[in-house]
């Protein structure tokens, strides 16, 4: 039986094979159907235009924004990449209204955020790792502690920080860890389990008045790590005073200086810093260490809230080792997701 191939009309009035080409061309030309000989396509559409330039130069030009009211820089920073929604939606609105300056107005915004964003749109996990750390804000209020720790431990972590821990579950995240860690410390509301041994433990000050932070030195087959655990104040929005920072930015300074401080030239951040690595406020940490989500993740790495993860505040940060890959575990009986991450440590002066 001769093969029968699906034919169309033609604009010359035959027949032809129908192709993906010529159907992407005619639902081109029916969305720019009158735009031809149109003088008005350059003045049409010029409030869509100027939302667009604002948008670019809000994301060009984020840490410009002042703190000074309610820390709006701050705010923008935290949710930034979600800016990149507006996109689609002005690229709709230049069409509908045929309007060519709007058309190339929406293109600058679209670039900005692809210079911003668009190299975690790739997955950079590489191969191999000798090293895996995680951590999590478990809730003080999680109704599954045990749980919770079975469902950490299961990513196989070498180093496990967790943080908010409520003094009456502690004992709880032992028993269910134990099997797994042999060596662990707690400091005030955050922890550290490692399958090495542990020494050089103590709290961090970080301006509380109570111990949120500590450092541990964890005795790697590869040398050792200095582990740092942070529990960064919680950033709140107030009727009347818009979003408030403060006392997170005091912290996160002292965090900063401590690391600064540090001798031992491998250091891991693990925690729940209350800002992502946009956020201008966490300088003082961000500008010395690299993100692991950032130089070895795929895709944004969103922790929080777990229903509906809007924004990576749970951070794995490094410095003298390597990132090889990174990623967030599954949701536990809290309100963020598990974040964890592969690094090669550096086998050279295993002995410093």
């Amino acid at each position: 039986m001769a093969q029968q191939a699906y034919m169309t009309e033609t604009d010359n009035g035959g027949s032809g094979p129908e192709h993906r080409g010529s159907r992407l061309r005619r639902l081109a030309d029916r969305l720019l159907h009158g735009w031809r000989g149109d003088p008005r396509i350059w003045r049409r559409g010029v409030l869509t235009a100027a939302v667009a330039l604002v948008l670019a130069l809000v994301m060009l030009l984020h840490s410009r924004i002042p703190n000074r009211v309610g820390n709006l820089g701050s705010l923008t920073e935290t949710f930034l990449p979600w800016l990149g929604l507006l996109v689609p939606v002005l690229l709709v609105l230049a069409v509908v209204r045929r309007s060519a300056t709007a058309l190339i107005a929406v293109l600058l915004p679209a670039a900005v955020w692809a210079n911003l964003f668009g190299g975690l749109l790739t997955d950079k996990t590489a191969t191999g790792g000798d090293f895996t750390v995680a951590t999590h804000n478990v809730n003080a209020d999680n109704p599954d502690p045990a749980g919770t720790a079975r469902d950490v431990a299961a990513s196989g972590a070498d180093v496990l920080a967790l943080e908010e821990l409520k003094a009456s579950a502690v004992p709880v995240y032992e028993k269910a860890l134990a099997g797994t860690y042999r060596y662990h410390s707690v400091q005030g509301t955050v922890g550290l389990w490692s399958k090495y041994p542990l020494r050089d433990v103590r709290g961090v000050d970080i301006k509380l008045g109570w111990t949120r932070a500590m450092r541990a030195t964890v005795a790697s087959p590869y040398g050792p790590v200095a582990v740092y655990v942070a529990h960064m104040p919680s950033v709140r929005v107030k009727v009347n005073a818009g979003f408030t920072a403060r006392q997170r930015d005091k912290s996160a300074d002292a965090l900063g200086e401590a690391i600064a401080a540090e001798p031992l030239p491998r250091k891991i951040l693990l925690g729940d810093l209350n800002g992502t690595m946009n956020d201008r406020s966490l300088n003082e940490v961000t500008s010395q260490m690299r993100s692991t989500q950032g130089a070895a993740g795929s895709g944004f790495g969103f922790s929080w809230p777990a229903s509906f993860p809007m924004a990576r505040i749970d951070q794995i940060m490094v410095k003298g080792v390597e990132p090889i890959g990174s990623w967030t575990l599954p949701r536990t009986g809290s309100d963020h997701l598990p974040v964890a991450a592969r690094v090669n440590v550096p086998r050279s002066a295993t002995g410093s």
